[in-house]
């Protein structure tokens, strides 16, 4: 079913909390004899060198995405992130469905009040058995391998750069939508982000 002309549906998600550590990766082990071969041995990390979470938004029929890093998850940091969102999605749009999942800062009194004084926005909750059809989930793995597999980090802000080239770096590279209509069109380049505290 497609969305009415002159609206965009945008799927809205948050990762995290996650912190500054070493992230697997895929590497293989030089091959040895079988009596020579050296046992795997991790690095201990304990990741205690900063975290937060990372904020998304993705408009699923352009392939565009933008991404927040924040400090915590607070209603706050949401209202924040919406209205951000906002600017960045909603010129030449008459109607913004953000798709959502149940998360309690989603439903939070401050989120659904500014959700009231934009009367363009509509919030489509999903149901708490269909999370994981969020198109946004897919490009969250994605966006992991690309920012973060086998990488380590020192700090939290390292991370938020990391991503923030990851998301740069899709929105360059993304594949052209099909089928899309002329008011779907990808919005404007992901400007710098803000970390939301």
């Amino acid at each position: 079913m497609a969305p009415p002309a002159d609206s965009v549906v945008i799927c809205l998600d948050e990762i995290g909390p996650d912190s500054a550590k070493s992230f697997p990766g895929r590497r293989l082990m030089p091959t040895a004899p079988a009596g020579e071969r050296p046992r795997a041995r991790p690095e201990i990390d304990d990741g205690r060198r900063g975290r937060g979470d990372v904020f998304g938004a993705f408009v699923p029929a352009a392939g565009a995405a933008m991404t927040a890093p924040s400090s915590r998850r607070t209603t706050a940091s949401v209202v924040a992130f919406v209205e951000h969102v906002d600017a960045w999605v909603t010129p030449g749009s008459d109607r913004v469905y953000a798709v959502l999942d149940n998360l309690a800062a989603h439903r939070a009194p401050d989120v659904l009040l500014w959700a009231l004084a934009h009367p363009q926005w509509a919030f489509v909750f999903q149901p708490n058995y269909a999370v994981s059809r969020n198109l946004i989930e897919p490009w969250w793995k994605i966006l992991r391998s690309r920012a973060l597999q086998g990488r380590r980090f020192d700090t939290w802000t390292a991370v938020c750069h990391a991503v923030e080239a990851a998301t740069r770096y899709g929105n360059a590279h993304r594949p052209p939508s099909s089928g899309a209509s002329p008011s779907a069109a990808a919005p404007p380049d992901q400007p710098a982000s803000p970390a939301f505290r």
